[in-house]
């Protein structure tokens, strides 16, 4: 052979061995799989509402769900909750933490968790159509930096219905409106009729108590029964006495609906339905998350004689000094990447996935699962605008404190505040005497209460455990957002025997 022919066949097979180099292996870089540990409260879940549609976009991805329902599985009454979750991630070794908000702050400050600026401005990942108030939330935990994103947030509003404030020609809700306004403009509806016909001025779902009315009050306001810096009761102050009169007068006006004890406990979707005033167009205003607009749908599709009516929505209720602001902006799942993961991009990849716009566009549909963070795709449900959802800006919420209070305060707490304020319902009692021995004796009750945990603690540590009998971060849910997610996520139906159970 000569030697250009040589050099042509040497061609020919160099040519061979790149394109065999080039196809055997097409994007071996993003073909390698990759393992994520993911920590989340139910696999079947996660996978539900985030793993199958990431897994469709990173099929190179293999994503093991951490449950935290372990966590949760031999906790006993006096078990250190925090100390059990950090005791989980040390051991699961996550590398996407699921937190909530207060306990990412915690994790920020310890170290634990990936600051995500550097990485949001490598892939020039756009956040502005993030609802700002998250964003806002978030970098307050950070020291202005972020350190985790939440897809999806619960948040509080003003329902009414137009036609009810039509036809008794009461000047519509607006925005920013306080408890205190709320209340007064329910009271200008109409009392008379009975149980089953009247209208009320505000309903609550399923109706609502004196004390469950101030609560939702004071956690709007931001004021607290104990001031968990010193340790003491502070329910005798003016703050109170108005939180407690302005609820006192609502319920004395007979415009705000309380079943008591006749309340709904159980029966057929249509007494489901009945139980709740403003869902079957009773009632003027109601609070609450975008639950109550699934409602309202699925009654008008269960129900023959349905009376459909004009539901208006506005920013609220707002703090009473700063009407721009609320304290109803609440977030149950904070995904963060654990600062000693080993696969932080692709941790990283799947926090964009589920805070981005696809993952937003696909699950715009659904109320399922709260609001979406990502704003612009889920505008309306059912016809009507969900901008109010989005309008205020946050008041920060620190429920860190209560934490130190011991579990055994609240047996003798919660019976002594009901029965005194019983008294004053009843006109036995004045405001003033009741908040007065309410405060006496809780504090006896906390001091008592703080004494024993410190011994019982002494008398774990003698016998080489521990015990710390504080509350876990279950029993933070004081505001209202915590009380109408008691209420509406309470529910569960049953489409084949039409049978609602609602647990306490």
């Amino acid at each position: 052979m000569s030697i250009k022919g040589m050099r042509k066949a040497l061609f020919f097979i160099m040519c061979l061995v790149l394109v065999a180099g080039c196809t055997s292996n097409p994007g071996a870089k993003e073909a390698e799989t990759q393992s994520l540990r993911v920590m989340f409260w139910d696999e079947s879940y996660f996978f539900q509402q985030y793993g199958d549609l990431f897994a469709m976009q990173h099929p190179n991805i293999e994503i093991e769900v951490v449950t935290t329902n372990n966590i949760y599985r031999d906790l006993g009454p006096d078990t250190d909750y925090d100390k059990a979750f950090k005791d989980f991630i040390e051991k699961e070794q996550p590398d996407v933490l699921m937190v909530s908000i207060d306990q990412l702050g915690t994790y920020i400050s310890e170290g634990k968790v990936r600051e995500l600026d550097t990485l949001i401005e490598r892939d020039k990942y756009d956040i502005e159509t993030i609802y700002p108030a998250l964003i806002e939330l978030l970098k307050e935990r950070g020291d202005n930096k972020l350190y985790g994103l939440t897809p999806n947030f619960y948040g509080s509003a003003i329902l009414y219905n137009a036609d009810l404030f039509a036809k008794h020609g009461v000047e519509l809700p607006r925005d920013g409106m306080s408890w205190y306004d709320i209340l007064e403009l329910a009271k200008q509806f109409p009392t008379e009729g009975d149980e089953k016909t009247r209208i009320y001025g505000f309903d609550n779902n399923w109706g609502i108590s004196l004390t469950q009315l101030a609560s939702m009050i004071s956690s709007s306001e931001g004021i607290e029964q104990i001031d968990t810096n010193a340790m003491k009761v502070t329910l005798n102050t003016e703050s109170w006495k108005k939180i407690y009169q302005t609820a006192l007068d609502a319920m004395k006006s007979n415009t705000i609906y309380n079943p008591g004890e006749n309340g709904f406990r159980g029966g057929s979707m249509e007494e489901y339905y009945q139980s709740q005033p403003f869902v079957m167009g009773r009632a003027a205003i109601t609070t609450g998350d975008s639950y109550i607009l699934r409602n309202i749908k699925d009654a008008s599709e269960a129900l023959k004689d349905y009376k459909p009516f004009e539901v208006g929505i506005v920013a609220g209720p707002a703090s009473s000094t700063e009407p721009d602001k609320s304290r109803n902006i609440n977030v149950s799942e904070v995904f963060a990447i654990a600062a000693n993961s080993p696969n932080t991009d692709a941790a990283w990849e799947f926090i964009k996935f589920v805070n981005g716009d696809q993952f937003a566009k696909i699950k715009s549909r659904s109320l399922n699962n709260g609001l979406l963070s990502r704003m612009g795709y889920t505008k309306e449900y059912n016809g009507i605008s969900l901008d109010a959802y989005y309008k205020l800006k946050p008041l920060p919420v620190d429920y860190s404190g209560m934490r130190k209070i011991p579990n055994g305060f609240y047996e003798k707490f919660q019976p002594l505040l009901d029965s005194e304020l019983k008294l004053v319902e009843d006109n036995s009692k004045s405001l003033d005497d009741a908040l007065a021995k309410i405060e006496t004796e809780a504090q006896v009750a906390l001091d008592q209460a703080i004494k024993d945990q410190e011994e019982k603690k002494k008398e774990e540590e003698a016998k080489g455990g521990s015990s710390d009998g504080t509350t876990d971060d279950s029993s933070e849910g004081s505001s209202e957002n915590s009380t109408d997610a008691a209420g509406s996520e309470g529910a569960s139906t049953s489409s084949n025997s039409e049978v609602i159970i609602i647990t306490d």
